[in-house]
């Protein structure tokens, strides 16, 4: 097959999950014997086109406009346009596949130009973000997430309960839907034997200190202002021999005011953006990973402290429990409960042979459950089975 693809990020243009998703899944359907064209947003030096494991990568140039949403449909004419080029000049191709609303104006537009058949994977929603609509913005992004769902001929999301928020949020018929997990690269946490281990971890704590970490984007949703309401039960408890290191890109001023207002600013440490290289030696340093979102669909962060082997605590929403199985490969805890994720965390800090179970469980797991090979396979049955209703049709 030869597939069309269309993210608004891909490495080393890294915003979220998506970039990660798109640079691990398709290098695996190209060993299938499939051809895959991305179509994605230049980022710096990184050429305008060239091949990543497979993957044929075009970045296109963008307009910056008078604001994000400006930029996001200048962005889609983009790559439209680059889009319809290269399938007049290098087509036909069988399928286009779009990762996220962002993409959705040039991705349909494509799809209804050259009959086309449509696959989407909806990786959020804004109605699960913000527990509704409240605003016009929300809903412009709502309506695109709608237009896409109903223009793709199947949709493709991470977990279960995102099943049922398509379903409930987006109007999508059940039997539309397919679930596929995220996947992860264990190999990619393998660091250099000679990495010294004591020098860099006193970059961020005392010897003596235990590191609870969160690293994720900074954005309510994510609940780090939990984590940080749940910090004095947990210092207490272990005689203030724990700090707690928040990574992340984005405006931490608030955290940092609440820390001091709870008295904890000693004992936190805001890092800022961590390059990667760093954050792989980083979790082999940690005690305690700490996911605590109010709203998560997946959650690829696990996924990466399993590969690091860092024991995990997560809140129990959304598509969390599905990922981490409490008491199994990690430590599941109420949402937006500071007692509830304290407790979490001393489960594992607390009980080191427990801490140490959990992480070979959630190794194991990355293999029987998120093994890009794996999940690879099951999007090709998703491509494979359109490609066959497409044929028995007329557009």
């Amino acid at each position: 097959m030869r597939i069309l693809v269309l993210a608004w990020e891909f490495p080393p243009r890294i915003v979220g999950g998506i970039a990660r998703h798109v640079a691990e899944l398709y290098p695996e359907l190209v060993k299938l014997g499939h051809e895959v064209h991305l179509i994605t947003v230049e980022c710096g030096d990184a050429a305008r086109y060239e091949e990543v494991e497979g993957i044929k990568v075009h970045r296109v140039p963008v307009t910056q406009g008078d604001n994000f949403f400006h930029w996001v449909v200048n962005m889609n004419e983009s790559m439209g346009t680059h889009g319809g080029k290269l399938i007049l000049e290098e087509g036909p191709f069988d399928l286009l596949h779009a990762h996220d609303w962002l993409v959705a104006d040039a991705a349909i537009a494509l799809k209804h130009t050259f009959k086309i058949p449509l696959i989407a994977t909806i990786h959020a929603t804004e109605y699960g973000r913000h527990n509704g609509i409240h605003n016009d913005t929300q809903g412009y992004i709502h309506s695109q997430e709608y237009q896409l769902a109903f223009n793709a001929w199947r949709v493709i999301v991470c977990t279960s309960y995102m099943r049922q928020e398509v379903e409930r949020a987006l109007d999508t018929p059940w039997d539309k839907i397919d679930v596929v997990y995220n996947g992860i690269r264990p190999e990619k946490k393998e660091l250099d034997p000679q990495f010294d281990y004591w020098s860099f971890r006193r970059r961020f704590a005392a010897d003596d200190e235990k590191i609870v970490y969160y690293v994720g984007r900074i954005t309510y949703e994510k609940g780090i202002q939990v984590l940080l309401n749940a910090a004095p039960k947990v210092l207490w408890d272990l005689q203030n021999q724990v700090k707690f290191v928040i990574i992340g890109g984005g405006n931490t001023d608030y955290l940092k005011r609440q820390a001091f207002a709870l008295g904890i600013w000693e004992k936190c440490y805001f890092t800022g953006f961590m390059p990667e290289p760093d954050l792989d030696k980083f979790q082999t340093v940690a005690d305690c990973a700490v996911f605590p979102s109010l709203y998560e669909p997946f959650g690829i962060v696990a996924l990466e402290s399993f590969a690091a082997r860092v024991p995990v605590v997560v809140s129990d929403s959304c598509g969390f429990p599905e990922v981490v199985r409490h008491t199994k490969t990690g430590v599941v805890t109420h949402a937006n409960n500071p007692q509830s994720v304290a407790w979490g965390i001393l489960q594992v800090l607390q009980n080191p042979d427990y801490a140490q179970w959990l992480v070979e469980n959630a190794y194991e797991d990355l293999e029987r459950r998120f093994s890009w090979v794996k999940i690879a396979k099951r999007t090709e049955e998703i491509y494979r089975q359109v490609l066959a209703e497409r044929n028995q049709v007329e557009w």
